[in-house]
C-alpha cells in the first residue's frame, strides 16, 4: 500500500511541474506580447513626434504641393525628398487627422527639425509663406513668362496665351506686342500655387493703381497714351542709368515725335539686332531691317524694348519742354549726356565721343 501511495504522489508532483511549466510559457508569451505592443506603441509615438532631420544645413526647406495632387502624391514626394522616415506612420496619422481628404496645394516652409505630426498640421492648415517675385530687367514677353513660371506654379503655356490674346488685351489698351508695358516693376508677394489667370489679374490691378488720374493727365499733356509712355520709358531706361537726366532724355524723344523725326535711338537698334552684348552701335547694326530699328522706321517701335521702371515712366511724364532734339554720351564716360538743339552742335559732341571710344579701343 505504501508503494502505491508513493506513485500517486510522484504523478501529482509531475502534474504540478507540468502546469508550472505551461504557466511560465503563458506568462512569458504574455510578457513578450505586452513588450511587443509597448515597443510598437513607443516606436509609433517616436515616429509621430520624433524630429525629422529635414535639412542638414539647418536651414528651412520648401515643400511644394501641386494643384490637383492626391494624398499618395504628397506622401511619395515627402518620402522622395527624405522629409519623412515612415510612410506607414505618416499615412496612419494623416488619416486620423483627416488630412488625406483635405490636400491643399501650395509652397510650405519646413523647419529643420519637424515631426510628422507638425508636418501634417502645417500641410493641413494651408498656411504658406508667400513667394517674393521681383519683376525688373526684363526685355521680352518670353523672358517675362519664363521668370514668372520659374517662381510660381502658373503654367507657362497658359500665361503666354493670355499675353497673346489681342481681344482681351485691347480692353486694357495693349496688344500682344506691347503687352510688357502692362507690367510695373516691383517686388510682389504671391502664393506659389497662383495660376496664370490670377497672376495676370494681380498685375492688371497693380497697373491700374500705378496709373492714377494724375499720371494719365500728364501723359495726355505730353501727347501720349500710357502704352506709348511705357515704350518711350523703355528706351530712356536703356539710354541712361543716371536718373536725374532721364527727363531730359525723354524730352528729346518726345520732341522728335512731335516733329515727326525718326527717333534714331541706339537701344532700339540693339534690341532689333537681338545682340545685347553690343557696346558700340556700328553702321552694320543701323542697317538691320527690323520694326524696332528706329533708324529705319519712323515713330515708336511696336512695343517696349524692356519693362521700364517707375522712375523711367515718370521721367517721360515729367519731361520738360525744351528745344533739344539731340543728345550724345559725354566723352568723359561719366554716365551723363550732352544735349543739343542743333545738328552742328550735336556733331561736335558726337565726334568727341567717337574719339573717346577709339582711345579706349571700344570698337563693338
Amino acid at each position: 500500500m505504501a508503494k502505491k501511495k508513493g506513485g500517486k504522489t510522484a504523478d501529482k508532483n509531475k502534474g504540478k511541474a507540468k502546469n508550472t511549466f505551461w504557466k511560465k510559457v503563458i506568462y512569458a508569451s504574455l510578457a513578450f506580447i505586452l513588450i511587443s505592443i509597448l515597443s510598437t506603441i513607443y516606436l509609433a509615438y517616436r515616429n509621430i513626434y520624433k524630429a525629422n532631420k529635414i535639412s542638414r544645413s539647418g536651414e528651412k526647406t520648401y515643400f511644394n504641393i501641386k494643384t490637383g495632387s492626391s494624398f499618395k502624391d504628397v506622401v511619395s514626394s515627402l518620402k522622395r525628398e527624405k522629409i519623412i522616415q515612415s510612410e506607414a506612420i505618416f499615412e496612419w496619422l494623416a488619416h486620423q487627422k483627416n488630412y488625406d481628404n483635405k490636400i491643399k496645394a501650395g509652397r510650405y516652409t519646413l523647419k529643420p527639425y519637424m515631426s510628422a505630426n507638425e508636418i501634417i498640421n502645417l500641410l493641413r492648415s494651408g498656411e504658406q509663406e508667400p513667394v517674393k517675385l521681383t519683376i525688373n530687367n526684363i526685355r521680352t514677353k518670353n523672358e517675362l513668362v519664363r521668370k514668372v513660371c520659374t517662381h510660381l506654379e502658373a503654367d507657362s503655356t497658359e500665361l503666354f496665351e493670355l499675353l497673346s490674346n489681342d481681344n482681351q488685351l485691347d480692353t486694357l489698351g495693349f496688344n500682344s506686342i506691347n503687352v510688357t508695358g502692362l507690367f510695373i516693376p516691383d517686388t510682389y508677394d504671391f502664393f506659389w500655387n497662383t495660376s496664370a489667370k490670377d497672376f495676370l489679374k494681380t498685375m492688371v490691378k497693380e497697373y491700374r493703381q500705378f496709373w492714377t488720374e494724375e499720371r494719365i493727365s500728364k501723359a495726355k499733356k505730353q501727347g501720349v497714351t500710357p502704352a506709348d509712355a511705357a515704350i518711350i520709358a523703355s528706351i530712356v531706361e536703356k539710354e541712361t542709368n543716371f536718373k536725374p537726366e532721364r527727363p531730359l532724355v525723354a524730352s528729346v524723344y518726345l520732341n522728335r515725335l512731335r516733329k515727326k523725326m525718326k527717333l534714331q535711338a541706339d537701344p532700339t537698334v540693339v534690341y532689333a539686332n537681338g545682340d545685347f552684348t553690343i557696346n558700340r552701335v556700328l553702321e552694320k547694326h543701323l542697317k538691320f531691317d527690323n520694326p524696332y530699328n528706329t533708324y529705319i522706321y519712323e515713330g515708336l517701335p511696336p512695343g517696349p524694348i524692356c519693362i521700364p521702371s517707375k522712375n523711367a515712366i515718370d521721367a517721360v511724364l515729367d519731361a520738360p519742354h525744351n528745344a533739344y532734339i539731340y543728345f550724345c554720351a559725354d566723352d568723359d564716360f561719366n554716365g551723363k549726356h550732352k544735349f543739343a538743339a542743333s545738328l552742328s552742335q550735336h556733331n561736335i559732341n558726337a565726334n568727341k565721343f567717337r574719339k573717346a571710344l577709339n582711345r579706349k579701343r571700344i570698337f563693338k
